[in-house]
């Protein structure tokens, strides 16, 4: 069952209507202000089988006796001594109907509600790193979003929830809001991977596998998601093209058949998530909102397909008229509100030659996995990952940037002292290229290292965003006092402003007598003479992106 047909599925079940009916909607066209969203939902969200708007139904809307083996086992709450479940009933609070807390879904007064619980969360909503996303739970449970963007499901988020508890929900209103049908189809995925979330799957590269192949195998390159994987299949995928230029608007469906009828090209290119050791950002300064990533949120691959430059020029785009202009990717993904997954870059960027910008249907030679997009896929090089959008479905020639949620309220760059609640992300610049950055792969932090001859040897990567190439990688073992060189072992043979792909690198670093730790620091410099900062304190923000400080790496020697 794809994930739009379980969202989809009846309501009805043992012949009962529910009228708490969780319907939600988004517009990937325009925004609307939230009392025109109101007043739809109002209009419509009334019936029991209400019609939907551009929408998914999440959840049905029936009840169902809630399994007890998958209520979450976070203890959060204390009643005299008495220990509660996030969600659980308190006997200590008023209970709701669905229809009441249903009426609380504006800024004024906007609460919600997690198994058992009802939250009076209005004075969270500025703060919410989530972005407007919120708005669509207004009078309504969490737990379909929740099911999709798993990272809430932990002890930190379940705390924080019940500290805006004011009531339990009524038994018979309580939903069963499994979501065991949303991941049942994901794909295989390799056990070498180090996983940071499962729902949505999310996994690094290995560090000792990032410096084994100057292409990571495919089952080894890193994962990101933001839902579950769609099913498509490569015979029946179509990619919409549109053209909003000079006036006019124009489309054109093509087929990956049609699409194999242009020039065929090859790029080497690593592609970087934008979080990105945003780990060590959080131990060095504070916690930033996102996926714990190490170093291993990046990977190098060759990508096979046709340059999106030459889909354009044949669909009759403005070579003349790009200031301004924007080129949405939408993705077939959706989240918990049917939303496609979708973000853009500037056109100038798509268009130039240099850019080199991919529309991928193979991956180091081979189709491409569908953790990694098939049967097609955008590659921005040089740009943070979520511009190169997975599991292609349309691409919009525009005057506006994407209006998703992923494009408008996130990958947006904030200073150091800016948190939630101060952040202006209309007016932050969107982040469409990655800063210098490398790292030490082997030995590993806390690791015993071989001494050999005097020396131990260090090896890592280094990558530079916007196709400047790595010019050098320096080594220091002593704090910063002084610096050694190190020397590539695998590099693409790209000129500087066309080079994607990253750089392996090797150093042997002298080891004292009788010197039994040692503390590495690794930074690199790219062809426009940038280098990466010393610390995370002055490049820290609310995201936790572009995290690219000094790699420090301490481990054991052993003689």
């Amino acid at each position: 069952m794809t994930l739009r047909k379980f969202m989809l599925r009846t309501i009805i079940l043992q012949n009962k209507y529910r009228n708490y009916v969780p319907v939600v909607w988004s517009s990937t066209r325009s925004y609307e202000d939230d009392n025109d969203k109101r007043d739809r939902y109002k209009k419509y969200g009334g019936a029991a089988a209400a019609a939907l708007l551009g929408s998914v139904l999440i959840g049905t809307a029936i009840r169902e006796t809630m399994d007890s083996k998958k209520v979450n086992t976070v203890k959060v709450h204390k009643i005299e001594n008495l220990k509660l479940e996030a969600g659980g009933m308190r006997p200590d609070l008023p209970t709701f109907r669905a229809d009441e807390v249903s009426k609380h879904d504006t800024n004024g007064s906007f609460w919600v509600t997690y198994k058992h619980g009802v939250y009076d969360i209005t004075k969270f909503l500025p703060s919410h790193p989530g972005g407007e996303q919120i708005l669509n739970a207004g009078g309504l449970s969490v737990e379909p979003f929740w099911n999709v963007y798993g990272n809430h499901k932990t002890e930190e988020v379940f705390e924080l929830l019940e500290t805006f508890r004011i009531g339990n929900l009524h038994d018979d209103d309580v939903v069963d809001h499994s979501d065991e049908e949303l991941w049942a189809k994901e794909p295989a995925r390799d056990a070498r991977l180090l996983v940071r979330t499962r729902r949505p799957f999310n996994a690094e590269t290995p560090p000792q596998h990032q410096i084994a192949h100057f292409d990571t195998p495919n089952e080894l390159f890193f994962v990101r998601q933001h839902m579950p994987v769609p099913e498509l299949e490569a015979s029946s995928h179509k990619l919409r093209i549109s053209i909003e230029q000079g006036g006019r608007s124009t489309s054109r469906d093509f087929s990956l058949e049609d699409l194999d009828k242009f020039p065929q090209s090859q790029l080497s290119a690593a592609l970087m998530c934008a979080g990105n050791r945003r780990s060590e950002m959080n131990k060095e300064v504070k916690p930033a909102k996102g996926v714990g990533w190490s170093g291993g949120a990046v990977s190098n691959a060759l990508w096979s397909g046709v340059y999106l430059r030459d889909v354009l020029l044949h669909c009759g785009v403005d070579v003349d008229d790009v200031e301004g202009k924007h080129v949405i990717f939408q993705g077939s993904d959706v989240d918990a509100t049917g939303a496609n997954f979708s973000t853009s870059i500037p056109l100038a960027q798509a268009l130039a030659a240099d850019a080199r910008v991919l529309l991928a249907t193979r991956m180091n030679g081979r189709a491409l996995p569908p953790d990694h997009g098939r049967p097609l896929r955008a590659v921005v090089p040089g740009a943070p990952a979520v511009r190169s959008v997975k599991w292609l479905e349309a691409v919009t020639v525009s005057e506006r940037e994407s209006p998703s949620h992923w494009h408008q309220k996130d990958y947006r760059s904030f200073n150091a002292s800016v948190d939630w609640a101060s952040a202006d992300f209309a007016g932050a610049p969107p982040v469409y290229g990655m800063p210098v950055t490398s790292a030490v792969c082997e030995p590993q932090n806390g690791a015993r290292a071989p001494v050999r001859g005097g020396r131990v040897l260090v090896r890592g990567y280094a990558y530079s965003g916007g196709g400047a190439k790595v010019v050098r990688v320096d080594v220091s073992p002593d704090g910063g006092r002084t610096w050694l060189a190190a020397r590539p072992t695998h590099a693409a043979g790209d000129s500087p402003g066309r080079h994607y792909a990253w750089t392996l690198w090797a150093c042997e670093v002298p080891v004292q007598p009788g010197q039994d730790e040692m503390e590495v620091w690794v930074k690199a410099t790219d062809s426009n003479m940038n280098t990466q900062p010393e610390r995370f304190a002055h490049i820290w923000n609310i995201r936790g992106i572009l995290g690219n400080a000094y790699h420090k790496v301490t481990f054991k020697l052993q003689h």
